[in-house]
């Protein structure tokens, strides 16, 4: 089963990504986490990411693709597919993408779609705070601390990640708009998109997706 799995910052991509690794044995791919890996051993595909990123450039989509790839065609023993994760980011990068693996044991299955309104987005990003000491993750809107600003576990004063802002946020979503929604567009014109209406309960939310892959 070949997975890709998308939406805005906040939708619950990484905490379902997870749990779709675990119950499903997929190997879980991300393209932060390929170039990493790639510049670390030195590959001569991370040689050529890192000569862009080192100039504070974007890798070109044609070099994403090639990377994606090559980590497809290498995945561990004992797993049963991918669950891609932030790619592909871009209509060109699904298209390439799509050519480069259909027909093969590496064609994407589906698409799950984690589905949430802005407003909640802007809440869920907003309202985050942080436990510097223990790590708790708390909301201001949906997980309060017992006392504002304090941890409930080890008493701490929480903070805000520095990208966590009004600002930060609303050029965030509109890149995802103007990148991220053609790409869905386009595979929901193959049949291949679940919308995981993702504005719920864990319960209700990992409900959702396992209908969806059982159909």
């Amino acid at each position: 089963m070949n997975l890709l799995i998308m939406g805005a910052p906040g939708s619950g991509k990484g905490t379902f990504s997870s749990r779709l690794k675990d119950n499903y044995s997929l190997a879980h791919i991300s393209t932060g986490d390929i170039f990493r890996k790639n510049i670390s051993e030195n590959t001569a595909l991370g040689q050529e990411a890192k000569s862009y990123m080192d100039k504070g450039l974007l890798v070109p989509d044609d070099l994403v693709n090639r990377l994606v790839l090559d980590t497809l065609e290498n995945l561990p023993e004992g797993v049963n597919g991918y669950l891609l994760d932030g790619y592909p980011r871009t209509l060109e990068q699904a298209k390439a993408f799509d050519e480069a693996t259909k027909g093969t044991a590496n064609e994407v299955d589906q698409i799950l779609f984690m589905d949430v309104p802005h407003d909640v987005l802007k809440k869920r990003i907003l309202g985050r705070r942080t436990c510097p000491k223990c790590g708790e993750i708390y909301n201001i809107y949906f997980k309060p601390t017992a006392v504002e600003n304090v941890c409930d576990n080890c008493g701490s004063a929480l903070s805000a990640r520095a990208d966590d802002n009004e600002e930060s946020l609303k050029t965030r979503l509109g890149e995802y708009t103007r990148m991220t929604q053609p790409v869905i567009d386009y595979y929901g014109e193959q049949d291949k998109v679940a919308a995981i209406n993702a504005d719920n309960d864990f319960e209700t939310i990992w409900a959702q997706i396992t209908e969806a892959l059982g159909k």
